[in-house]
């Protein structure tokens, strides 16, 4: 998932002031982007992690993704080259969709492979921090942490939420 890169509320910045949000100069995957790799299992646990800005690498892959997998699971991603690449130098069962193509969806005996599921967590991402008219860049892993504890279904109430922050605070003393 791409974002636009924001300097919200920074003092000085290493770029012309966008108007109103504004776009990227180019279109497509470009520098000016940040990119969010979500990934997620059938059983709703969810990763996600700013890797940087531009197009996810096979380096990137390793430092946010490897910690997480077992060497038994099959990874299901898009055509991007840089999955099969880390799939391939990790000896990890890699099945890649090609949605461009116009298929969402292909059989396999253990189940559809699809990464609608991932899909799905994006635009709810994306729904969810609309109302914020744009996060700063450096605030974006804690704006994750934040979605990824509301969307595992954790926190039922502000009172819980609450809780749980005071007792982050106070672990770290």
């Amino acid at each position: 998932m791409f974002i636009l890169e924001s300097q919200k509320g920074s003092r000085k910045l290493d770029r012309p002031a966008r108007k109103r949000g504004g776009v990227a100069s180019r279109r497509g995957i470009s520098r000016e982007l940040d990119c969010i790799l979500v990934a997620r299992d059938r059983n709703k646990q969810t990763i996600d992690a700013v890797t940087g800005r531009g197009a996810v690498s096979k380096i990137q892959l390793e430092r946010h993704l490897m910690p997480f997998l077992d060497k038994d699971v099959l990874l299901v991603t898009d055509a991007n080259a840089a999955y099969r690449a880390f799939a391939r130098a990790h000896g990890i069962a890699h099945q890649a969709v090609n949605i461009s193509a116009g298929k969402r969806v292909r059989p396999h005996p253990n189940g559809a492979i699809h990464v609608q599921n991932v899909n799905a967590y994006h635009q709810r991402l994306r729904e969810w921090l609309a109302p914020f008219h744009g996060v700063a860049s450096r605030w974006l892993p804690n704006y994750l942490g934040w979605r990824r504890m509301l969307d595992g279904g954790k926190v039922t109430s502000a009172d819980q939420l609450f809780r749980l922050a005071i007792g982050l605070i106070h672990s770290e003393r």
